[in-house]
């Protein structure tokens, strides 16, 4: 069964499981402990922080590892904004960063800070200018993620380095899913990625401060990785971690070289074998293995399930697949349709072969799930009337826009239809109908259920 959702947790690579199995042998002992066992722990623990540090770009005791990822990027930001508490509270982000990095956000406004979000274009990625105009007076810290773990659109993290260090701004790095193709560029100051990205054991994450920043590690600590990761470490998933990030750097430029070539072939031919369908992220700047569409008319969850059937696991980032039901942020900031959104991230060793039986599957999964939902095949002829007010109240998308792309016919040219829905994903969707069916949308109002969305016909 193919496994196509990398950019979630990569399949363990044979050098971490190597490396794990004898590091249980091995690194079982204290560290910390002067005796042979713990001598011998030691020696496996700083042999994994240089081969990981070699392979980020950075002094061995810069880096520390951690639990988690996550766990990385909320020490991180924590700690660079306590450290500078005395600058200043205000803490710069993009809008498409990682739920890690949003959520340590929230936590600094609930404590009395502020942030400030940077818009996105439609292609997920940040205007480096607009990014450095953002680092005005008191601002503590600034995150950019090294590349998008939902559409694969890269950032300019050089760019925005240079701008941070001309203001005298450290800048956080979320390199979890671009570390497994080689280091991140550019003069930035700290650093959080997640083994389990490139096929190391889960629980295990890097943070990485460089000298000369300003860092304070907030709450209990000990004299473990520096005190910014208290607790007994986890050597063997440690080392086998190191172990396969040096790996998978060994092999990165001739498996991104293959998978960019697979995922180049679904970009081109998705549109072709399915109507309606946008595909979204840069299609220049970005990760080697991923990428991501859009079905219009479609229930992401549903199409999921209709491709799992089919024997092939990806994600989306449709708000019917999260616990939330509100869409994805990212495709909400890049202004894209989010119903029926999958993403595909190879892993590495993906054969062609599993994609072209993707892309034959593909269509007929799509068909089946709009046919399941009733969505327009074509649109109707022109009718008489000039406006239409369409009622999908207490109906989910992609419902609104299934109802909408049925009665959009039955206004003539220059005529509106105006859509009432109380589902938070509808102006979204309706947006992004609008965009790639070439109509106007007008724009939007409170009723007195929900919201009025209106939209002009014009082809």
């Amino acid at each position: 069964m193919p496994y196509f959702d990398a950019a979630s947790s990569a399949p363990l690579h044979p050098v971490a499981r190597q490396a794990l199995l004898a590091a249980l042998d091995e690194g079982w002992a204290d560290p910390a402990r002067l005796y042979r066992e713990g001598r011998r722990a030691r020696l496996l623990l700083d042999a994994a922080r240089e081969a990981a540090a070699g392979a980020v770009g950075c002094r061995p005791d810069e880096l520390v590892f951690t639990p988690s990822g996550t766990r990385a990027v909320h020490t991180g930001v924590a700690g660079a904004l306590a450290g500078r508490r005395r600058v200043g509270s205000r803490l710069v982000v993009s809008a498409v960063e990682h739920s890690s990095v949003l959520h340590a956000a929230t936590a600094h406004e609930e404590q009395g800070g502020t942030t400030v979000q940077v818009q996105v274009g439609r292609s997920g990625r940040v205007d480096a200018g607009a990014f450095a105009e953002a680092l005005g007076a008191g601002t503590a810290l600034a995150c950019l993620q090294s590349a998008n773990h939902e559409v694969g659109t890269e950032q300019p993290v050089g760019e925005a380095a240079e701008a941070c260090r001309a203001a005298g701004v450290p800048l956080l790095v979320d390199a979890a899913q671009s570390l497994p193709w080689g280091p991140v560029g550019g003069a930035w100051s700290l650093l959080a990625a997640s083994a389990h990205k490139w096929g190391g054991p889960s629980g295990v994450g890097l943070l990485v401060v460089r000298k000369g920043v300003r860092f304070a590690a907030q709450g209990p600590s000990d004299e473990r990785e520096s005190g910014r990761a208290p607790g007994f470490e986890n050597l063997p998933a440690i080392v086998a971690a190191a172990a396969s990030l040096r790996a998978v750097h060994a092999e990165a430029a001739q498996e991104a070289a293959r998978l960019r070539e697979l995922t180049e072939r679904i970009r081109a031919r998705v549109p072709e074998l399915v109507p309606d369908v946008e595909v979204v992220g840069d299609p220049e700047r970005r990760l080697p293995h991923l990428v991501t569409f859009s079905c219009l008319y479609v229930d992401g969850e549903t199409l999921l399930h209709e491709l799992d059937r089919a024997g092939f696991s990806v994600s989306s980032g449709s708000s019917c697949t999260s616990s939330t039901l509100t869409p994805s942020h990212v495709l909400r900031a890049m202004g894209v349709l989010s119903e029926g959104n999958v993403r595909v991230s190879l892993p590495v060793g993906t054969e062609a072969a599993d994609v072209e039986r993707f892309l034959t599957v593909l269509p007929r999964a799509v068909a089946a799930v709009r046919e399941k939902l009733g969505a327009p095949v074509e649109s109707a002829a022109s009718g008489p009337a000039d406006s239409l007010v369409l009622d999908v109240l207490g109906k989910q998308c992609p419902i609104p826009v299934i109802e909408l792309g049925k009665v959009i016919g039955d206004v003539p040219v220059g005529g509106t239809v105006t859509v009432l829905s109380d589902d938070g994903a509808a102006g979204l969707d309706i947006r992004a109908w609008c965009h790639m069916r070439e109509q106007e949308f007008v724009g939007e109002e409170p009723a007195d259920r929900g919201t009025a969305y209106t939209v002009r016909r014009v082809s």
